[in-house]
């Protein structure tokens, strides 16, 4: 039970960290993804593909 929660803290808190790196770099290029519960949550249960699902919603939708 305290190993399954720990993951998941971890998990969330990796999306984070994951969401602002990515926010630090594209910031040049006016790529921001938003770092809201909805964001976190695709990222950290759904882990790399994910991240990259929403980067490319992002691209095609607002830019």
């Amino acid at each position: 039970m305290f190993k399954s929660i720990l993951k998941i803290i971890k998990r969330i808190i990796v999306s984070i960290i994951v969401l602002y790196g990515y926010n630090i770099i594209t910031q040049p290029f006016n790529l921001n993804i938003p770092i809201n519960l909805i964001t976190i949550g695709i990222t950290s249960i759904f882990d790399t593909t994910g991240f990259i699902c929403l980067v490319i919603f992002y691209i095609i939708n607002f830019r």
